[in-house]
């Protein structure tokens, strides 16, 4: 069996994962730590995990190298607000707009410069 998850590299780690887990909600479980510094983490989503680095030790060749997200969001109310979180400081490439699906669609890049696709179906 084969398990794939989002990798994330991102500048000061400790300080973005309670950034993310403000806006996604979720458990921050520290795989690895230098001093202070949390190097390696993963922010657990119900079954789902995104696994984050800082970029010291991950050392990607350009920030939000690479990365895409992908969020089936349940509720309404929560994509508005994680859309909102993840909109602060960063750049909305495709406003939430009535997708052909009978729900919400958006993309946007964080303030990480990480690009993240988030989805709501309706019913």
């Amino acid at each position: 069996m084969i398990i794939a998850s989002p990798f994330v590299a991102v500048d000061n780690n400790k300080e973005e994962l309670k950034f993310y887990q403000r806006v996604l909600g979720g458990e921050i479980v520290v795989l690895r730590k230098q001093g202070e510094e949390v190097l390696n983490a993963e922010l657990r989503l119900g079954s789902t995990k995104i696994t984050f680095a800082d970029t010291q030790a991950a050392q990607p060749t350009a920030k939000g190298d690479y990365v895409k997200v992908f969020l089936r969001i349940e509720k309404e109310e929560e994509f508005r607000r994680v859309y909102a979180g993840l909109a602060e400081g960063g750049q909305i490439t495709k406003e939430a707009y009535e997708a052909p699906f009978n729900g919400l669609l958006a993309t946007l890049t964080d303030r990480n410069g990480v690009a993240w696709v988030l989805s709501y179906y309706r019913e």
